[in-house]
């Protein structure tokens, strides 16, 4: 028997390596993978997440289960994906709301010490909404409304996430006050402005067929231009008012979870965003896909971290640094 020399191999073992550490990097994903959603079913941000689940889950060849984990403004979801374990079978689809209720002390989780970024996946204008019962048809005579009565419009909104953001941006740019009850997510929200609990909530184009039977009135879109879908809504640009504001949605997996397992992660998710049916669904959740890569997303969540701390600030709710 012929016999091979220590430099042979050696040779020979260092070039089946790489294969070796291929063939354990493509085995990913071998089984289901949870996507936990720290919101409750039926939301905005449920649908959306559940419109991208399948896209995702042909592009990874493995089941993308989607687990609601709401409460406590999606800090009780937020802890429950930070604590998974880091191999890519449990993933986090948050929206900007781990920014506010981080600085404005909901929760000690921040969200660059806890997880890595994935992608960016969709971005959703903000409509301030009233309900059918709310005496004011325009935006203007809202804000008259409530400069004449301070701190008596009730708004519907999950504390210290981007429901009570964008409306408190709206309101500091108007010089005006509101009253802020409570709801955990948007269907909650939803209902009791439907029920007249409430007279206020930032909503979306999701809640249009609503505002076409009457039963809610949009009165300005947070966008930099008109929705095609909303051709009547007016931006608050429009208004002089200087502001804008959207909920934008990403996947994300707790600090630790292998590179090849977040590139693989990575690969999927750029496929999933571009297939047109994906578009399309957004489309009817008055929603705009807006892909970016893990690189481009970690700059985007820095950025809009910057910009959340001195909005709490200015709001008077910063506790935490």
């Amino acid at each position: 028997m012929r016999r091979i020399s220590g430099v042979v191999a050696g040779a020979l073992l260092f070039a089946a390596a790489p294969v070796a550490a291929n063939a354990a990097g493509t085995s990913y994903p071998e089984r289901a993978i949870k996507m936990i959603v720290p919101w409750a079913a039926g939301g905005d941000t449920d649908i959306i997440y559940r419109a991208f689940a399948p896209y995702l889950q042909k592009a990874l060849g493995q089941p993308v289960i989607v687990a609601n984990v709401g409460g406590a403004s999606g800090t009780v979801g937020e802890r429950e994906a930070s604590a998974a374990s880091a191999d890519g079978y449990a993933i986090f689809a948050p929206h900007d709301y781990v920014h506010s209720v981080y600085y404005a002390g909901l929760t000690d989780i921040k969200y660059d010490q806890a997880f890595d970024p994935i992608c960016l996946v969709a971005s959703t204008p903000s409509v301030i909404t009233a309900g059918a019962k709310a005496p004011w048809k325009t935006y203007q005579e809202m804000i008259a409304d409530a400069k004449a009565h301070p701190g008596t419009i009730i708004v519907g909104a999950s504390l210290g996430s981007t429901s009570q953001y964008s409306i408190a941006l709206a309101a500091k740019a108007g010089g005006v006050k509101f009253k802020y009850v409570p709801y955990d997510g948007t269907a909650p929200r939803m209902n009791a402005l439907l029920g007249g609990h409430i007279q206020l909530a930032d909503s979306n184009l999701t809640q249009k067929s609503k505002v076409d039977a009457g039963l809610l009135k949009f009165l300005a879109i947070m966008n930099e231009k008109r929705s095609p879908e909303l051709p009547n809504v007016p931006t608050l640009k429009e208004l002089g008012y200087d502001v804008e504001y959207a909920v934008n949605r990403g996947i994300m997996v707790p600090k630790g979870t292998p590179d090849e397992v977040k590139q693989r992660l990575g690969s999927a998710c750029a496929a999933a965003a571009k297939q047109p049916e994906f578009a399309d669904a957004m489309k009817l959740q008055g929603t705009e896909v807006r892909y970016m890569d893990a690189a481009q997303y970690a700059a985007f969540l820095k950025k809009d971290d910057a910009i959340t701390k001195d909005i709490t600030k200015d709001l008077g709710l910063l506790k935490r640094q």
